[in-house]
């Protein structure tokens, strides 16, 4: 485990990452984060214009959980997870007769699924490009992958045994022929035999919710349009749900994270989350205007007001991270250090605090190893 103390500087904001101190320049706030865990992670990637932080994600994640088993730093392929997936969607979409979601979403268990079926590729193995080297856009290639299914799914008993042979030269034609053996560092694998020689094990992950809709300590389907899969999580209350989160940090694991950022509190331009005591609806304009320039009050989490949130659909799972640090302010406010999949030209270098609070009451679900999970905890589920 290696955990990296770091102490703000000055009155601007400062991030301390993994390759050096890096200050926001653009728009410096009375923000001051101290950063107390920092966990190792892989260079910022960016999705582009794709639907896929699911695959971006679970991938950082799965880099980090490298790191920790004490192997070199792999630059894994995204897409080789997006590309397969894309077949399991489109089969799950046919056999439902259209009935279900079909999209660019998906969730961290469709990662694990697919590396159970599939396997891993190194990012040199497949860029997932075949028509824009180094530039990501699905709209097109989703859109026809939808129209080409309705189409299909439209023929109803007439339909042929061909259609998965249109499906998977769309995903060709855009994304380009998965590799079915390539070379790494000198050796020859099969994307099955690479994931073997990582010891990536799916079963030694473990998804986790908290929904008052449903038992606590029992596996639940996570009800949100991005679930196609019907992936189950682990419902744990929510104090408990923080408590993993914080004992998987403290102890070394980082985490895949399944976020509602749809909040005015969540910035991206200056790369902080925060949940007032104060609805922003119910802020003055001054209050609004001034959000994120110091820290304010912020709201205490209960099982209730996070449940209302997700029953009028103001928690969402909007969008999924990866989280590999802790951090407080200048008030002792404690946050999350986030990694993000837009770039590193955004604040703190593409990371963002997250407050507690935040975390507390806007998370959907998160991804740990069964190690990281609090002896306490286990033994309930």
């Amino acid at each position: 485990m290696k955990i990296f103390n770091k102490v703000a500087l000055a009155s601007t904001l400062i991030f301390s990452s993994l390759v050096g101190v890096a200050q926001e320049k653009k728009e410096p706030t009375e923000y001051l984060f101290t950063n107390k865990i920092v966990l190792e992670s892989t260079p910022i990637k960016n999705q582009q214009y794709t639907g896929t932080c699911w695959s971006y994600c679970t991938t950082s994640f799965l880099e980090s959980e490298l790191i920790r088993m004490g192997k070199p730093a792999i630059d894994l392929s995204e897409m080789f997870n997006v590309r397969m997936n894309y077949v399991e969607k489109s089969t799950n979409y046919f056999l439902r007769q259209g009935k279900s979601q079909f999209g660019e979403g998906g969730l961290s268990h469709d990662v694990m699924q697919s590396i159970s079926k599939y396997g891993l590729v190194p990012e040199a193995a497949y860029s997932g490009n075949a028509y824009h080297p180094g530039f990501h856009n699905h709209g097109e290639m989703a859109a026809v992958l939808e129209s080409t299914l309705k189409t299909i799914v439209a023929q109803n008993k007439s339909v042929t045994t061909a259609w998965m042979g249109n499906i998977e030269g769309t995903l060709d034609n855009y994304m380009g022929t998965p590799p079915t053996q390539f070379e790494f560092e000198g050796k020859k694998y099969t994307p099955q035999s690479f994931a073997s020689y990582l010891e990536i094990k799916p079963e030694n992950y473990v998804s986790f919710t908290s929904v008052s809709n449903a038992p606590f300590y029992q596996n639940y389907i996570l009800q949100v349009p991005d679930n196609w899969s019907n992936g189950s999580y682990l419902n744990l209350p929510l104090e408990e749900l923080v408590q993993v989160i914080d004992h998987a940090l403290a102890n070394g694991y980082t985490i895949a994270w399944d976020a509602d950022i749809s909040e005015k509190t969540w910035s991206r331009k200056k790369g902080i989350a925060v949940m007032p005591e104060t609805p922003f609806s119910k802020m003055t304009a001054d209050e609004k205007a001034t959000l994120f320039n110091t820290p304010v009050k912020e709201l205490v989490p209960t099982q209730e007001n996070r449940q209302a949130l997700i029953m009028n659909f103001q928690t969402t799972d909007d969008h999924l991270m990866h989280i590999v640090g802790t951090a407080i302010d200048q008030d002792g406010t404690e946050y999350y250090l986030v990694k993000n999949s837009w770039g590193d030209q955004r604040a703190f270098e593409g990371f963002v605090y997250v407050s507690k609070a935040y975390m507390a009451m806007k998370t959907m679900g998160i991804m740990i190893h069964k190690e990281g999970i609090p002896k306490s905890i286990a033994k309930k589920i």
